[in-house]
Protein backbone atom coordinates (compact mmCIF):
# COMPACT_ATOMS: atom_id res chain seq x y z
CA UNK A 1 0.00 0.00 0.00
CA UNK A 2 2.62 2.12 0.80
CA UNK A 3 4.69 1.98 -2.64
CA UNK A 4 0.88 2.48 -4.46
CA UNK A 5 0.33 5.46 -1.98
CA UNK A 6 4.00 6.77 -3.25
CA UNK A 7 2.65 6.82 -6.83
CA UNK A 8 -0.64 8.36 -6.23
CA UNK A 9 1.20 11.46 -4.38
CA UNK A 10 3.35 11.81 -7.82
CA UNK A 11 0.16 11.67 -9.87
CA UNK A 12 -1.66 13.87 -7.26
CA UNK A 13 2.37 16.55 -7.55
CA UNK A 14 1.26 16.92 -10.99
CA UNK A 15 -1.23 18.98 -10.74
CA UNK A 16 -0.57 22.57 -10.53
CA UNK A 17 -3.80 23.44 -8.25
CA UNK A 18 -5.09 26.03 -10.87
CA UNK A 19 -7.01 28.68 -9.51
CA UNK A 20 -9.38 29.20 -12.53
CA UNK A 21 -9.93 25.37 -12.24
CA UNK A 22 -10.98 24.33 -15.99
CA UNK A 23 -10.98 21.09 -14.97
CA UNK A 24 -13.65 21.49 -12.57
CA UNK A 25 -15.40 24.48 -14.04
CA UNK A 26 -15.56 23.56 -17.80
CA UNK A 27 -14.23 19.61 -18.27
CA UNK A 28 -16.91 18.08 -15.10
CA UNK A 29 -20.26 18.56 -15.83
CA UNK A 30 -21.13 18.72 -12.27
CA UNK A 31 -18.28 20.78 -11.17
CA UNK A 32 -16.30 18.59 -8.91
CA UNK A 33 -13.61 20.01 -6.81
CA UNK A 34 -10.78 19.07 -8.07
CA UNK A 35 -7.98 20.48 -7.30
CA UNK A 36 -9.58 20.83 -3.48
CA UNK A 37 -9.41 17.08 -3.53
CA UNK A 38 -6.07 16.53 -5.02
CA UNK A 39 -4.39 18.84 -3.02
CA UNK A 40 -5.70 16.90 0.18
CA UNK A 41 -4.13 13.62 -1.58
CA UNK A 42 -0.91 15.58 -1.33
CA UNK A 43 -1.03 15.73 2.41
CA UNK A 44 -1.85 12.48 2.69
CA UNK A 45 -5.48 13.56 4.07
CA UNK A 46 -7.26 10.79 2.09
CA UNK A 47 -10.17 11.09 4.54
CA UNK A 48 -10.63 14.67 3.61
CA UNK A 49 -10.63 14.23 0.09
CA UNK A 50 -12.98 11.72 0.03
CA UNK A 51 -15.42 14.06 1.94
CA UNK A 52 -14.74 16.60 -0.69
CA UNK A 53 -15.61 14.11 -3.59
CA UNK A 54 -18.94 12.63 -1.71
CA UNK A 55 -19.87 16.07 -0.73
CA UNK A 56 -20.61 17.28 -4.53
CA UNK A 57 -21.52 13.38 -5.56
CA UNK A 58 -22.20 10.46 -3.87
CA UNK A 59 -21.47 8.67 -7.34
CA UNK A 60 -17.87 9.82 -7.04
CA UNK A 61 -16.51 5.98 -6.83
CA UNK A 62 -18.13 5.27 -10.11
CA UNK A 63 -17.70 8.10 -12.29
CA UNK A 64 -14.15 7.88 -11.05
CA UNK A 65 -14.28 4.04 -12.25
CA UNK A 66 -16.33 4.57 -16.02
CA UNK A 67 -16.26 8.08 -16.87
CA UNK A 68 -14.54 9.30 -19.82
CA UNK A 69 -12.47 11.78 -17.92
CA UNK A 70 -10.17 11.92 -21.02
CA UNK A 71 -12.71 14.17 -22.55
CA UNK A 72 -14.38 15.39 -19.61
CA UNK A 73 -11.93 16.60 -16.45
CA UNK A 74 -8.58 15.70 -18.36
CA UNK A 75 -9.32 17.29 -21.08
CA UNK A 76 -9.29 20.45 -20.00
CA UNK A 77 -6.51 20.32 -17.58
CA UNK A 78 -4.11 22.75 -18.15
CA UNK A 79 -1.23 20.13 -18.06
CA UNK A 80 -2.01 18.40 -20.65
CA UNK A 81 -2.04 21.26 -23.40
CA UNK A 82 1.72 20.90 -23.74
CA UNK A 83 2.31 17.62 -21.74
CA UNK A 84 0.67 14.83 -19.84
CA UNK A 85 -2.50 15.55 -18.17
CA UNK A 86 -3.18 15.21 -14.12
CA UNK A 87 -4.54 11.47 -13.62
CA UNK A 88 -7.69 13.01 -12.11
CA UNK A 89 -9.78 9.65 -13.04
CA UNK A 90 -7.68 7.52 -11.32
CA UNK A 91 -6.43 9.86 -8.11
CA UNK A 92 -10.59 9.72 -7.31
CA UNK A 93 -10.58 5.90 -7.96
CA UNK A 94 -7.95 5.86 -5.62
CA UNK A 95 -9.37 7.58 -2.73
CA UNK A 96 -12.71 6.00 -3.29
CA UNK A 97 -11.04 2.72 -2.99
CA UNK A 98 -8.98 4.32 0.20
CA UNK A 99 -12.20 4.83 1.79
CA UNK A 100 -13.62 0.82 1.30
CA UNK A 101 -10.10 -0.59 2.78
CA UNK A 102 -10.04 1.68 5.62
CA UNK A 103 -14.02 1.72 5.97
CA UNK A 104 -14.13 5.18 6.09
CA UNK A 105 -17.83 6.47 5.46
CA UNK A 106 -19.18 10.03 4.60
CA UNK A 107 -22.83 10.45 5.94
CA UNK A 108 -24.83 11.16 3.85
CA UNK A 109 -26.72 14.92 4.85
CA UNK A 110 -30.38 14.94 5.47
CA UNK A 111 -32.73 18.39 6.45
CA UNK A 112 -34.07 16.66 9.39
CA UNK A 113 -37.13 19.19 8.76
CA UNK A 114 -40.02 17.80 6.17
CA UNK A 115 -41.54 20.52 4.48
CA UNK A 116 -44.97 17.84 3.11
CA UNK A 117 -44.12 17.92 -0.11
CA UNK A 118 -43.91 14.69 -1.99
CA UNK A 119 -42.23 13.60 -5.25
CA UNK A 120 -42.14 10.69 -7.48
CA UNK A 121 -39.30 9.56 -9.32
CA UNK A 122 -39.40 6.93 -12.31
CA UNK A 123 -36.05 4.94 -12.71
CA UNK A 124 -33.28 4.22 -10.48
CA UNK A 125 -30.46 4.88 -12.51
CA UNK A 126 -27.90 7.64 -12.17
CA UNK A 127 -30.33 10.66 -12.88
CA UNK A 128 -33.16 8.89 -11.19
CA UNK A 129 -30.94 8.58 -7.82
CA UNK A 130 -29.59 12.09 -8.26
CA UNK A 131 -32.72 13.49 -7.82
CA UNK A 132 -33.90 11.63 -5.15
CA UNK A 133 -30.75 12.23 -2.84
CA UNK A 134 -31.09 15.90 -4.00
CA UNK A 135 -34.61 16.01 -3.22
CA UNK A 136 -34.33 14.06 -0.10
CA UNK A 137 -31.57 16.42 1.74
CA UNK A 138 -34.06 19.01 1.04
CA UNK A 139 -36.87 17.92 3.37
CA UNK A 140 -38.89 16.22 0.63
CA UNK A 141 -40.11 12.95 0.97
CA UNK A 142 -39.33 10.96 -2.14
CA UNK A 143 -40.71 7.55 -3.98
CA UNK A 144 -38.45 5.84 -6.77
CA UNK A 145 -40.62 3.44 -8.86
CA UNK A 146 -38.26 1.15 -10.71
CA UNK A 147 -40.06 -1.21 -13.16
CA UNK A 148 -37.09 -3.97 -12.68
CA UNK A 149 -36.44 -6.23 -9.76
CA UNK A 150 -33.09 -4.88 -8.56
CA UNK A 151 -32.29 -1.00 -8.80
CA UNK A 152 -29.68 0.66 -10.20
CA UNK A 153 -31.07 0.95 -13.80
CA UNK A 154 -27.70 0.68 -16.20
CA UNK A 155 -25.54 0.71 -13.71
CA UNK A 156 -27.02 -2.47 -12.47
CA UNK A 157 -27.85 -3.58 -15.47
CA UNK A 158 -25.97 -2.11 -18.23
CA UNK A 159 -22.60 -2.47 -17.42
CA UNK A 160 -20.74 -5.61 -16.08
CA UNK A 161 -19.46 -6.55 -13.28
CA UNK A 162 -16.00 -6.90 -14.48
CA UNK A 163 -15.87 -3.23 -15.14
CA UNK A 164 -18.04 -2.12 -12.27
CA UNK A 165 -18.84 -3.45 -8.72
CA UNK A 166 -22.40 -4.16 -8.11
CA UNK A 167 -21.71 -3.38 -4.58
CA UNK A 168 -20.64 0.28 -5.47
CA UNK A 169 -24.08 0.77 -6.30
CA UNK A 170 -25.89 -1.47 -3.80
CA UNK A 171 -24.11 1.35 -1.32
CA UNK A 172 -25.37 4.28 -2.62
CA UNK A 173 -28.58 2.93 -2.94
CA UNK A 174 -28.73 1.26 1.29
CA UNK A 175 -27.66 4.77 1.70
CA UNK A 176 -30.78 6.66 0.50
CA UNK A 177 -32.78 4.42 2.32
CA UNK A 178 -31.15 5.05 5.10
CA UNK A 179 -31.81 8.86 4.42
CA UNK A 180 -35.67 7.41 4.07
CA UNK A 181 -36.45 7.65 0.37
CA UNK A 182 -38.75 4.91 -0.56
CA UNK A 183 -37.89 2.20 -3.59
CA UNK A 184 -40.56 0.27 -5.38
CA UNK A 185 -39.57 -1.79 -7.57
CA UNK A 186 -40.86 -4.07 -10.65
CA UNK A 187 -42.92 -1.11 -11.03
CA UNK A 188 -43.59 0.05 -15.02
CA UNK A 189 -44.48 2.87 -15.78
CA UNK A 190 -47.73 3.25 -18.53
CA UNK A 191 -48.97 0.79 -17.04
CA UNK A 192 -48.74 -0.02 -13.25
CA UNK A 193 -48.26 4.02 -12.78
CA UNK A 194 -48.99 7.35 -14.82
CA UNK A 195 -47.95 10.55 -15.15
CA UNK A 196 -52.02 11.32 -14.45
CA UNK A 197 -51.99 8.68 -11.38
CA UNK A 198 -48.41 10.02 -10.20
CA UNK A 199 -50.26 14.00 -10.16
CA UNK A 200 -52.89 12.87 -7.80
CA UNK A 201 -50.81 11.29 -5.12
CA UNK A 202 -47.40 13.55 -5.59
CA UNK A 203 -46.41 17.41 -5.72
CA UNK A 204 -44.14 16.78 -8.59
CA UNK A 205 -42.78 13.80 -11.16
CA UNK A 206 -39.47 13.24 -12.25
CA UNK A 207 -38.80 11.19 -15.25
CA UNK A 208 -35.26 9.61 -15.28
CA UNK A 209 -36.42 6.63 -17.46
CA UNK A 210 -33.46 6.01 -19.58
CA UNK A 211 -33.12 5.02 -23.45
CA UNK A 212 -34.21 1.57 -23.18
CA UNK A 213 -34.71 0.67 -26.92
CA UNK A 214 -31.80 -0.67 -28.93
CA UNK A 215 -30.94 0.17 -32.06
CA UNK A 216 -30.36 -2.48 -34.59
CA UNK A 217 -30.80 -2.89 -38.42
CA UNK A 218 -32.33 -5.90 -39.88
CA UNK A 219 -29.33 -8.74 -41.32
CA UNK A 220 -31.84 -11.86 -41.63
CA UNK A 221 -33.87 -14.27 -39.16
CA UNK A 222 -31.19 -16.40 -37.76
CA UNK A 223 -30.79 -17.39 -34.48
CA UNK A 224 -28.14 -15.82 -31.84
CA UNK A 225 -28.59 -12.72 -32.95
CA UNK A 226 -28.96 -10.29 -29.79
CA UNK A 227 -29.14 -6.11 -28.74
CA UNK A 228 -26.82 -5.42 -26.46
CA UNK A 229 -29.11 -4.76 -23.65
CA UNK A 230 -30.65 -8.11 -23.35
CA UNK A 231 -26.93 -9.46 -23.64
CA UNK A 232 -25.54 -7.41 -20.67
CA UNK A 233 -28.86 -7.98 -19.19
CA UNK A 234 -28.48 -12.01 -19.69
CA UNK A 235 -24.99 -11.61 -17.92
CA UNK A 236 -25.97 -9.62 -15.19
CA UNK A 237 -28.29 -11.80 -14.00
CA UNK A 238 -26.24 -14.69 -14.30
CA UNK A 239 -28.56 -16.27 -16.95
CA UNK A 240 -25.07 -17.18 -19.54
CA UNK A 241 -26.52 -17.72 -23.41
CA UNK A 242 -24.72 -21.30 -24.04
CA UNK A 243 -23.02 -22.27 -27.55
CA UNK A 244 -21.98 -18.34 -28.55
CA UNK A 245 -19.81 -19.99 -31.10
CA UNK A 246 -17.67 -17.39 -33.03
CA UNK A 247 -18.93 -13.91 -32.05
CA UNK A 248 -19.26 -10.81 -33.72
CA UNK A 249 -19.86 -7.49 -31.98
CA UNK A 250 -21.49 -4.04 -34.24
CA UNK A 251 -20.27 -1.15 -33.11
CA UNK A 252 -17.53 0.79 -31.58
CA UNK A 253 -18.51 2.25 -28.46
CA UNK A 254 -18.04 1.55 -24.85
CA UNK A 255 -20.76 -1.03 -24.78
CA UNK A 256 -19.19 -2.48 -27.57
CA UNK A 257 -16.31 -3.18 -25.37
CA UNK A 258 -18.65 -4.46 -22.59
CA UNK A 259 -20.42 -6.78 -24.85
CA UNK A 260 -17.12 -8.24 -26.61
CA UNK A 261 -15.87 -8.54 -23.37
CA UNK A 262 -18.93 -10.00 -21.82
CA UNK A 263 -19.35 -12.93 -24.40
CA UNK A 264 -15.91 -14.08 -23.93
CA UNK A 265 -16.39 -14.49 -20.43
CA UNK A 266 -19.65 -16.97 -21.59
CA UNK A 267 -17.66 -18.80 -23.02
CA UNK A 268 -17.42 -17.70 -26.82
CA UNK A 269 -14.57 -19.45 -28.90
CA UNK A 270 -14.09 -15.95 -30.44
CA UNK A 271 -14.91 -12.62 -30.29
CA UNK A 272 -14.39 -10.10 -32.79
CA UNK A 273 -15.28 -6.51 -33.03
CA UNK A 274 -16.77 -4.98 -36.36
CA UNK A 275 -16.94 -1.01 -36.86
CA UNK A 276 -17.49 0.75 -39.96
CA UNK A 277 -14.92 3.38 -38.90
CA UNK A 278 -11.01 3.85 -38.16
CA UNK A 279 -9.65 3.30 -34.72
CA UNK A 280 -9.25 7.06 -34.75
CA UNK A 281 -12.78 7.75 -35.06
CA UNK A 282 -13.88 5.00 -32.81
CA UNK A 283 -15.82 6.18 -29.14
CA UNK A 284 -14.80 3.99 -27.08
CA UNK A 285 -12.17 4.90 -24.66
CA UNK A 286 -8.67 3.71 -25.25
CA UNK A 287 -8.71 2.11 -21.46
CA UNK A 288 -11.53 -0.33 -22.35
CA UNK A 289 -10.07 -1.08 -25.92
CA UNK A 290 -6.84 -2.01 -24.53
CA UNK A 291 -8.29 -4.05 -22.05
CA UNK A 292 -10.47 -5.83 -25.33
CA UNK A 293 -7.60 -6.44 -27.09
CA UNK A 294 -5.83 -7.81 -23.85
CA UNK A 295 -8.42 -10.67 -23.77
CA UNK A 296 -7.42 -11.59 -26.79
CA UNK A 297 -11.14 -9.85 -28.49
CA UNK A 298 -10.23 -8.39 -32.37
CA UNK A 299 -11.18 -5.27 -33.82
CA UNK A 300 -11.99 -4.65 -37.03
CA UNK A 301 -12.06 -1.34 -38.53
CA UNK A 302 -13.46 0.04 -41.37
CA UNK A 303 -15.85 -2.75 -42.30
CA UNK A 304 -19.65 -2.47 -42.52
CA UNK A 305 -22.13 -5.44 -42.16
CA UNK A 306 -24.67 -5.84 -44.48
CA UNK A 307 -26.55 -9.01 -43.90
CA UNK A 308 -26.18 -12.50 -42.62
CA UNK A 309 -26.17 -16.04 -43.88
CA UNK A 310 -26.16 -19.61 -43.11
CA UNK A 311 -29.26 -21.90 -43.33
CA UNK A 312 -32.33 -23.56 -41.37
CA UNK A 313 -32.06 -19.71 -39.13
CA UNK A 314 -28.63 -21.04 -38.06
CA UNK A 315 -26.03 -18.02 -38.95
CA UNK A 316 -22.42 -19.42 -40.28
CA UNK A 317 -21.32 -16.22 -41.54
CA UNK A 318 -21.83 -12.16 -42.00
CA UNK A 319 -21.63 -10.34 -45.49
CA UNK A 320 -19.64 -7.68 -45.50
CA UNK A 321 -17.93 -4.59 -47.27
CA UNK A 322 -14.99 -2.33 -46.67
CA UNK A 323 -15.25 1.40 -45.77
CA UNK A 324 -12.70 4.59 -45.88
CA UNK A 325 -13.57 7.61 -44.17
CA UNK A 326 -14.57 10.77 -45.82
CA UNK A 327 -15.40 13.99 -44.37
CA UNK A 328 -15.20 12.29 -41.23
CA UNK A 329 -17.97 9.62 -42.88
CA UNK A 330 -17.67 6.29 -43.66
CA UNK A 331 -18.36 5.55 -47.08
CA UNK A 332 -18.58 2.09 -48.88
CA UNK A 333 -15.55 1.15 -51.04
CA UNK A 334 -17.38 -0.14 -54.27
CA UNK A 335 -16.57 -4.09 -54.83
CA UNK A 336 -14.76 -4.79 -51.80
CA UNK A 337 -17.43 -7.46 -50.19
CA UNK A 338 -16.33 -10.21 -48.13
CA UNK A 339 -17.35 -13.09 -45.54
CA UNK A 340 -16.54 -13.13 -42.18
CA UNK A 341 -16.95 -15.92 -39.98
CA UNK A 342 -19.99 -15.53 -37.35
CA UNK A 343 -22.04 -17.81 -35.31
CA UNK A 344 -23.62 -15.20 -32.96
CA UNK A 345 -23.68 -11.48 -32.94
CA UNK A 346 -24.42 -8.53 -30.85
CA UNK A 347 -25.79 -5.31 -31.72
CA UNK A 348 -23.76 -2.50 -29.47
CA UNK A 349 -24.83 0.40 -31.98
CA UNK A 350 -26.69 2.61 -29.06
CA UNK A 351 -30.10 3.22 -26.97
CA UNK A 352 -33.32 5.68 -27.69
CA UNK A 353 -35.57 6.17 -25.31
CA UNK A 354 -39.16 4.83 -25.88
CA UNK A 355 -40.89 7.29 -27.63
CA UNK A 356 -43.92 5.31 -28.16
CA UNK A 357 -44.34 5.38 -24.19
CA UNK A 358 -43.08 9.09 -23.59
CA UNK A 359 -45.62 10.24 -25.79
CA UNK A 360 -48.95 7.64 -24.73
CA UNK A 361 -48.10 10.19 -21.60
CA UNK A 362 -48.87 13.16 -23.18
CA UNK A 363 -45.26 14.27 -22.82
CA UNK A 364 -43.25 16.24 -25.94
CA UNK A 365 -40.44 14.77 -27.71
CA UNK A 366 -38.35 16.56 -30.17
CA UNK A 367 -36.91 15.35 -34.03
CA UNK A 368 -34.83 12.81 -31.98
CA UNK A 369 -37.18 11.45 -29.81
CA UNK A 370 -35.72 12.33 -26.91
CA UNK A 371 -38.09 14.29 -23.95
CA UNK A 372 -38.70 18.05 -24.52
CA UNK A 373 -37.31 20.46 -21.80
CA UNK A 374 -36.18 23.92 -21.01
CA UNK A 375 -33.27 24.59 -19.75
CA UNK A 376 -34.58 23.35 -15.96
CA UNK A 377 -35.35 19.99 -17.00
CA UNK A 378 -38.89 21.27 -17.13
CA UNK A 379 -41.54 19.29 -20.00
CA UNK A 380 -44.36 20.37 -21.49
CA UNK A 381 -46.53 18.89 -18.19
CA UNK A 382 -46.63 21.39 -15.52
CA UNK A 383 -44.84 20.09 -12.52
CA UNK A 384 -42.84 16.96 -14.61
CA UNK A 385 -39.27 16.96 -15.19
CA UNK A 386 -36.61 15.02 -16.81
CA UNK A 387 -33.08 13.98 -17.22
CA UNK A 388 -30.98 11.51 -17.90
CA UNK A 389 -30.15 9.62 -20.96
CA UNK A 390 -34.65 10.16 -21.62
CA UNK A 391 -33.43 14.04 -22.97
CA UNK A 392 -30.02 13.82 -23.50
CA UNK A 393 -28.33 11.55 -26.55
CA UNK A 394 -25.07 9.90 -26.13
CA UNK A 395 -25.04 11.06 -22.33
CA UNK A 396 -22.45 9.63 -19.62
CA UNK A 397 -23.51 8.72 -16.05
CA UNK A 398 -22.00 12.45 -14.85
CA UNK A 399 -23.85 14.24 -17.07
CA UNK A 400 -27.04 12.07 -16.16
CA UNK A 401 -26.07 13.66 -12.67
CA UNK A 402 -25.98 16.77 -13.54
CA UNK A 403 -29.12 17.00 -15.83
CA UNK A 404 -31.18 15.52 -12.55
CA UNK A 405 -29.37 17.70 -10.20
CA UNK A 406 -30.27 20.64 -12.48
CA UNK A 407 -34.14 19.14 -12.39
CA UNK A 408 -34.25 18.69 -8.64
CA UNK A 409 -33.09 22.51 -8.12
CA UNK A 410 -36.05 23.22 -10.36
CA UNK A 411 -38.19 21.25 -8.22
CA UNK A 412 -37.11 22.87 -5.24
CA UNK A 413 -37.69 26.18 -6.40
CA UNK A 414 -40.97 25.79 -8.27
CA UNK A 415 -42.11 23.98 -5.18
CA UNK A 416 -41.63 26.35 -3.04
CA UNK A 417 -43.28 29.20 -5.12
Amino acid sequence: MKDDIEKIKEMADWCLGCKLKPCSEKGCPIKTNIPEFISKVKEEKFDEAYDILQENNIFSHICGTICPQEEQCEGKCVRGIKQEPTKIGRLEKFVNEWALENNYEYVYKTNTQKNNKKVAVIGSGPAGIECAYELKKNGYDVTIYEKDKEFGGILRYGIPDFRLSKNIIQNIISNLKKMGVEFISETKFGRDITIDSLKKEYDAVFLGIGAECPSTYNIGDFKNIYDSDTFLRRYNDKEYIEGLGDVVVIGGGNVAMDSARTAKRMGANSVSILYRRDKEHMPARNDELEEAEKEGIKPVYLTRVIKGSGDNSTLKELECIKTEIIDHKAIDIVNSEFKYKADSVVFAIGLKPNKELIESQNIEVNQYGLINVDEFGRTNIDKVYAGGDAMESKSTVCRAIASARNASHAIIGDLNK
